[in-house]
């Protein structure tokens, strides 16, 4: 069962401005997120009202939210660490 990504305007913006080779690994990490949304090495993130999830491409955090019911992962935000948060 695979889950559509959306990206919101903020990641979206983030992709734009950032340089291919990084923009190739943030897009293999989405990719793989459709496949299991819960890797491995998913964490939690504390503090939020919904339940956001975040992994790691590097020094840069996706920040996601999972819709079971609809099969579709929302990508919230993706960052560097401090600003991610």
């Amino acid at each position: 069962m695979t889950f559509e990504v959306h990206l919101s305007s903020r990641a979206k913006r983030f992709l734009n401005k950032t340089d291919k080779e990084l923009y190739n690994r943030i897009m293999n990490k989405l990719y793989n997120l459709a496949e299991d949304p819960f890797p491995h090495d998913v964490k939690r993130v504390i503090g939020q009202k919904e339940r956001v999830f975040r992994v790691r491409v590097g020094s840069h955090r996706i920040l996601y939210v999972v819709f079971p019911d609809k099969n579709v992962i929302l990508v919230v935000n993706i960052d560097k660490r401090p600003k991610a948060y």
